[in-house]
């Protein structure tokens, strides 16, 4: 049975109440439920983390050092039990450096196709580059003669920037004759002391061959020597021009690998490849020459990064109508120094600093941004004795002046502060694109290895199934054009053909960097693992669902078992086998309610997801839609990204779904310009935002509250009860007990960040964090307080039988039922029972909470707030991680928010959520360069007859 079956027997970890259960392998199977039922907890915290320890066990007591002892679940057995590979939604990485392409590993083929297959160009004439002669090179020497005293030196680059001690290198060389070399920089002779390199040090060495007069009656040895110079060093010869009065071992002041740095007095010629016209030469091309993280061929500009942080006049200027004496200039709105400084720069200029920012004339904008170059200006002040007198100083800009504060800043919190005023902005160098000019002029079929990374996955995938190589190039390239088409197919085949190879992976949602990791594994072809995934549909449109079913049944029939924690319909009725989880949340949550096939799960009692699936419940179709009796919100010209122009209305007062297949422009179109825009407006924030042309119906909002899915704190210290107020009232309700008082105790001394109550040994956290180097960090309970946060003292303060940290521990609903003689605390807790988040702890760490929780931790502090019928709210897929009850409770709480006159804008793939609302938008009508476009809006019975949108086709059969 253990053969065919994943069997598991008392699983009691967090709120799982000594589970029994078997799992099919080499099956498809979907674990649901309720949030808070258990779900990650049987299927991370017990079946992946028992795998994971097994692996880690198997190794070697010296790789265990490094990688730390996993504690086991709580758990009497599990057996069965494969390799496990966990794929969760967060994000895969915060590196700028970090790519879709490089993720997907699709990249490094493209580094090698290139460097083996690509045509290199000179970047001055776009030529296709060919190879020089000895005779070609000794004419170009020639022409480097400045006078009678002009000598070459003429080397051969052996090794560049490799690390190692290279003692046979150098022995080699002198048995072959050669006496002298420059490593680093500095000539050295080979016949002198031995010499010691560090070999952990990156080295450059070129082998010195001759120094040569240049002249005409010294072609033949110039001719000689650079032949000898390319035998060694793979056709490259290195020339340095120097003066002949110079001294041989004084010429020592350049490494010869950085070639992005080379003086003007060296030149680096190559029998390979090199252009004649522009005297243009480049080395053999290697892979390593296209990747934008090792300095051969990256911009030595941006570093390969392609964008710089540089202070933005947008944002040190919001608000143009203001004039200088009212602020208009956001970092020196106070202080004495800059705001003297600039209104001398309006005098100097005959302005006056009482005129609008907007109808100053342009020369004095330019003058305030960008400097006066080395004019001086007379800058009058009066002192403190009375006097009137001047000084005069040359003005650098705002630019420089917000540059160079930030630079000077003493403390982390002033940068901070400043940093508000920078964006990141392609680089001027590169423009963006990463790599040196040279290495963007290789091109396959007329395209760079760039303009490939900016095609979306499909056209990339076309591009590439339409090469033909002939002859020994297409035995080097099928291979890997075989291993790019395989990538790239899997991408596309799970939904991310709209993603294009240079997207940052930053920027991705978890439900695309979930894909992408998703896309990896299926190339990897493993066979015999056991797949743990967690809600792989996040982010995806129903008409790609299907799609990434298929995808994940692929992968369980390469021979591997593929778990799910899933809530989406279509893919629990896909499954092979269904574990349900439940009855509820959290405490009341916990056990198997049901398992097995989808037929079976539908005849099970007691199943919420039972109930859902045959119909017995259902989220209703609103019997009314609101009208737009407000007006409408109205954004024209938006044009962020591949958004063309679009122009979107929202109508006051309702509940408006933002719509549309992966990559059609939402987020460009909702997150990157309209919150910043209202954020701006309505908040006085000052966010950078995307390009649109006009915006009108502010009038009739007070605020903006964006809700997102990013976490609400980034240290285990942060947790619900702090986000949402509710712990200062704890902390003051157990400061006011007679135990507290007699003791001395305030509401501080039961606060986190405070010494007098806190371990100390883990400042309150709990738990210790262990730098694991070249792993992610890694949390351990603190020894000296056991994981509760507090000192012995302070645990000894009670409240109707319980201490501080017996607080934290409770349940949402567990406070609930204990505070429900507390208005002010029971009105804080009952907004979070009103998200569906009845079931976390008071003090679960933010660092744990999923991304959808912390959605609504943020959504239960804003209903707390008083209302005033005039707040704009934006939602990013609050659905996330939601069972079909959750989703009817979350639609309860947004609904209610309209009824108080309020706008709720919510982007979503849920069809229940997209049938409920007053009005939907749909974007489209494909992802990428397809898409950004607005197919329709209006009521939901209106989209569903639209033939041309996809929404529309799958919301039909739900109205």
């Amino acid at each position: 049975m253990a053969e065919k079956d994943i069997v598991v027997r008392g699983a009691r970890q967090h709120n799982l109440k000594n589970v029994d259960v078997t799992i099919p392998r080499d099956k498809f199977v979907v674990i649901t439920g309720l949030s808070g039922s258990g779900k990650s907890s049987l299927a991370f915290d017990t079946i992946y983390a028992e795998g994971q320890r097994r692996y880690v066990e198997s190794l070697s007591s010296y790789a265990r050092m490094f990688l730390g002892q996993a504690n086991k679940p709580d758990v009497d057995s599990i057996d069965g039990l494969s390799p496990a590979v966990s794929i969760d939604q967060k994000t895969t990485s915060k590196n700028p450096r970090s790519t879709v392409g490089t993720t997907t590993e699709i990249y490094d083929y493209l580094r090698l196709l290139f460097a083996r297959c690509g045509v290199a160009h000179c970047p001055v004439c776009g030529k296709a580059v060919k190879e020089q002669t000895t005779d070609q090179v000794v004419k170009e020497v020639l022409t480097l003669k400045e006078d009678e005293n002009s000598v070459a030196i003429v080397m051969a680059p052996v090794v560049l920037g490799r690390k190692g001690e290279f003692t046979h290198l150098f022995s080699d060389l002198l048995k072959e004759g050669f006496t002298r070399v420059r490593i680093d920089g500095k000539i050295i002779k080979l016949d002198g002391e031995p010499i010691k390199l560090d070999k952990q040090v990156k080295h450059f060495i070129d082998v010195v061959l001759d120094r040569v007069k240049i002249s005409e009656s010294n072609v033949s040895r110039l001719a000689e020597a650079i032949e000898n110079a390319t035998k060694i060093s793979d056709k490259q010869v290195l020339v340095k021009v120097v003066d002949k009065t110079k001294k041989q071992e004084d010429v020592t002041t350049f490494s010869s690998g950085a070639r992005s740095e080379m003086p003007p007095d060296e030149h680096l010629f190559s029998l390979a490849l090199a252009c004649p016209e522009h005297g243009f030469s480049i080395n053999k091309l290697e892979p390593r020459d296209f990747s934008f993280n090792a300095p051969y061929g990256s911009c030595p500009d941006c570093l390969g990064i392609g964008s710089n942080e540089e202070p933005d006049p947008e944002l040190i200027i919001p608000d143009k109508d203001l004039s200088i004496e009212e602020g208009a200039i956001e970092p020196f709105r106070h202080g004495n120094y800059y705001p003297q400084l600039i209104r001398a720069v309006l005098k100097h200029m005959g302005e006056s600093p009482d005129t609008p920012y907007k109808k100053l004339k342009k020369a004095t904008q330019h003058a305030l941004l960008y400097g006066l170059g080395d004019t001086q200006i007379r800058v009058d002040y009066h002192t403190l004795d009375g006097r009137n007198t001047y000084w005069k100083k040359a003005w650098c800009g705002l630019l420089a002046a917000v540059e160079e504060r930030y630079m000077e800043a003493s403390s982390d919190r002033q940068r901070e502060k400043l940093s508000r005023y920078f964006s990141i902005v392609p680089c001027q160098t590169c423009h963006g694109r990463r790599l040196k000019p040279e290495i963007l002029a290789v091109t396959i079929e007329g395209k760079s290895i760039i303009d490939v990374c900016e095609m979306s996955s499909a056209e990339c995938l076309k591009f590439f199934e339409s090469l033909k190589f002939e002859g020994a190039e297409a035995e080097i390239a099928n291979p890997i054009l075989k291993e790019i088409c395989a990538r790239l197919n899997f991408l596309v085949s799970v939904g991310l053909d709209y993603l294009t190879l240079d997207r940052a992976t930053a920027t991705l949602s978890g439900g695309e960097s979930q894909r992408i990791r998703l896309a990896t594994q299926i190339g990897s072809g493993l066979v015999g693992v056991l797949y743990i995934l967690d809600e792989p549909s996040i982010g995806l449109h129903q008409r790609d669902n299907d799609r990434l079913i298929a995808q994940l049944k692929h992968l369980r029939d390469l021979g591997n078992t593929v778990v799910v924690v899933e809530h989406d319909e279509d893919t629990i009725r896909s499954a092979d086998f269904v574990v349900d989880m439940g009855p509820r949340a959290g405490e009341h949550g916990g056990e198997v309610v049901a398992s097995g096939s989808v037929a079976k799960i539908m005849k099970a009692k007691n199943s919420l997801t039972a109930d859902y699936l045959t119909g017995k419940r259902k989220i209703e179709v609103p019997s009314t839609r609101r009208k737009a009796t407000k007006g409408f919100l109205t954004l024209t010209g938006a044009s962020q990204n591949n958004l063309k122009s679009a122009n979107l209305k929202v109508p006051l007062g309702t509940l408006t779904v933002i719509t549309g297949v992966s990559g059609s422009g939402k987020s460009s179109l909702i997150i990157d310009t309209l919150a910043p825009v209202l954020a701006n407006k309505l908040n006085h924030a000052h966010r950078k935002a995307g390009d649109f042309k006009k915006i009108t119906g502010l009038d009739k909002l007070d605020k903006l509250i964006s809700i997102d899915q990013s976490p609400i704190g980034r240290t285990p210290r942060s947790n619900p009860a702090t986000y949402v107020g509710l712990w200062d009232d704890i902390r003051q309700l157990f400061a006011s007990t007679p135990d507290a008082k007699a003791k001395g105790f305030g509401p501080g001394r039961f606060s986190f960040n405070v010494s007098d109550g806190r371990c100390e040994a883990c400042k309150g956290d709990g738990q210790i964090k262990i730098e694991m180097h070249f792993l992610p960090d890694i949390y351990v309970p603190c020894e000296q307080c056991g994981g509760k946060r507090y000192n012995n003292e302070t645990l000894t303060v009670y409240y109707r039988g319980k201490n501080i940290y017996d607080v934290l521990e409770m349940t949402v609903d567990e406070a609930l039922e204990f505070f429900h003689n507390i208005p002010a605390i029971k009105r804080k807790l009952q907004t979070l029972h009103d998200v569906g988040l009845g079931y976390i702890h008071l003090g679960q760490g933010a660092t744990t909470l999923s991304g959808g929780e912390a959605q609504r931790v943020k959504l239960a502090s804003e209903l707390q707030k008083k209302q005033t019928g005039k707040t704009f709210y934006i939602l990013d897929e609050p659905t996330t991680g939601l069972h079909f009850e959750d989703v009817r409770q979350l639609l309860e709480v947004l609904q209610s928010l309209v009824d108080k006159g309020n706008t709720v804008l919510v982007i979503e793939h849920n069809l229940d959520v997209i049938k409920s609302a007053d009005w939907i938008v749909d974007l489209g009508p494909e992802g990428g360069n397809a898409g950004g476009e607005i197919v329709v809006c209006g009521t939901p019975e209106d989209v569903a007859k639209c033939k041309q949108s996809y929404t529309g086709q799958f919301l039909k059969s739900m109205l």
